[in-house]
């Protein structure tokens, strides 16, 4: 019967392992008392959890119903042997460490277990040392690979991730207030607001503000993994769970562990998925897709949406027990076009930012052309006037024509201005429309906007 160590103990796994050592939980897999007795008591006070057993049957019951993420294996078992029952848990998509142990090898052996996908190999007797560096060499293999994923999903995304939180409005002041405040706890986190408003940014400054800011930050655009991979991508799978898959994957809840996972564009999930996505956050446990073991969740959940949640709930589009529970923190971004004060302070920021990284002048902005800027309405938001910067210092000048039409460039009194600014709005998109062809995808990335926010301006023009 597999056996691990009671809490109530005297010598039991104290609750933080110290400084330096993994939050993991381990099974000891070895035949011999001895042996088990050993490692149980060499690893007890450094790790999360110690489990062991006597054969790879016990083992694999104890998997059954416990997870694990690093086996210390003998190779010499009654029944199956140690490197049979790697290989057999290799192909059930088991994608912990494993150490193996063995009194008798040689080169041969050595091949074959790592060829079965052991992380490391050790000859009896070994001392505590030794043993201990193994496991610290897996852990930090496990931390390594969890960045590169990390920073090689971040750069596909081709996201600025150095704008901040840049303003003084009355509405940064208290958007700076709530995010000090929540970024103490562990509660979900829902930000909603436009396309352009930055709540990505948000997600990452309240990432950075919180006890989890050394954990990786792991953004998930909903709207760009198509339905049939998403519970995938998310939970991960086991070899041959999902079609044309040759090897077992990790799903991003896994590389989010320790840090927070971002969902962006949260009301693109299929409905299925967001039940698995609620049976998640409620269990704190996910199953990755054909795999019977369950995997524990340390991570906080911070969602986004350019869609009102409340209203595709109504619409039977979203789960109301899931927004609920994302809900815990709602946080609401305000359009730039309502926080004009802070459109100096977002231009000078561009400017020099974009000028440094492009390696050219920055422009000279006058008042008259801080006025245009000042009129226009910004349907894209902070994310156009970005994009407007950028346009402007390849260019090397403010491109104020990309914004207003020849006949609209004059400076206007301020109430003619905004009796005008949804005019100037429409002509603005539809020379970008017309630049381009028409083609609204190319369109919506040169405003800064999602195609659907062009898509229902064009409506709304349309219809009027």
């Amino acid at each position: 019967m597999t056996t691990f160590l009671p809490p109530t103990q005297p010598d039991s796994v104290p609750a933080t392992p110290p400084d330096g050592w993994p939050d993991w939980s381990i099974l000891v897999v070895d035949d011999e008392p001895g042996m088990r007795n050993f490692l149980l008591k060499s690893l007890a006070p450094r790790c999360h959890r110690v489990h062991v057993a006597g054969s790879a049957e016990e083992g694999a019951e104890c998997l059954q119903q416990q997870h694990v993420d690093l086996i210390i294996l003998d190779i010499s078992l009654p029944g199956q042997s140690g490197v049979a029952w790697l290989k057999s848990l290799r192909e059930q998509g088991f994608r912990g460490y494993v150490i193996l142990i063995t009194a008798f090898a040689d080169l041969e052996t050595a091949i074959e277990a790592l060829r079965a996908g052991a992380s490391d190999f050790i000859l009896k007797p070994f001392r505590v040392p030794q043993i201990l560096n193994a496991i610290k060499h897996c852990f930090e293999c496990a931390r390594l690979a969890r960045e590169n994923f990390v920073l090689r999903h971040t750069l596909s995304r081709q996201i600025d991730t150095s704008t901040g939180l840049i303003g003084h409005s009355a509405f940064m002041q208290a958007l700076r207030d709530t995010l000090t405040r929540v970024a103490m706890v562990d509660s979900t986190v829902l930000l909603q607001g436009e396309s352009g408003t930055g709540k990505e940014m948000v997600a990452r400054a309240l990432h950075q503000m919180s006890p989890r800011q050394r954990g990786p930050f792991v953004p998930v655009n909903c709207a760009s993994i198509s339905p049939e991979f998403m519970e995938g991508s998310l939970f991960g799978y086991a070899k041959s769970a999902v079609k044309g898959a040759q090897h077992a994957r990790d799903g991003l809840f896994y590389y989010a562990q320790g840090g927070t996972l971002f969902l962006d564009e949260v009301a693109e999930l299929p409905l299925a998925v967001q039940a698995s996505l609620l049976r998640a956050l409620e269990d704190l446990h996910i199953r990755p897709l054909g795999s019977s073991q369950l995997v524990p969740v340390n991570a906080r959940i911070m969602a986004a949406t350019n869609r009102t949640l409340k209203d595709e709930v109504a619409a039977g589009r979203f789960r109301k027990d899931l927004y609920y529970r994302l809900q815990v923190v709602d946080i609401t971004l305000a359009p730039l076009r309502e926080r004009k004060q802070d459109i100096a302070e977002l231009v000078a920021h561009f400017n020099a930012q974009l000028a440094q990284r492009m390696g050219v002048a920055k422009l000279a902005i006058s008042p008259e052309q801080m006025d245009y800027l000042m009129q226009y309405d910004w349907p894209g938001n902070a994310r156009e006037l970005r994009n407007l910067i950028e346009r402007s210092l390849i260019l090397g000048e403010l491109n104020v024509s990309a914004l207003y039409d020849a006949a609209a460039r004059q400076p206007q009194a301020s109430q003619s201005a905004t009796t005008n600014l949804q005019s100037l709005e429409k002509q603005h998109i539809q020379s970008v429309l017309d630049s381009v062809q028409g083609d609204k995808s190319r369109a919506a990335e040169l405003l800064g906007i999602s195609r659907r926010t062009l898509e229902r301006r064009c409506a709304e023009w349309a219809d009027a």
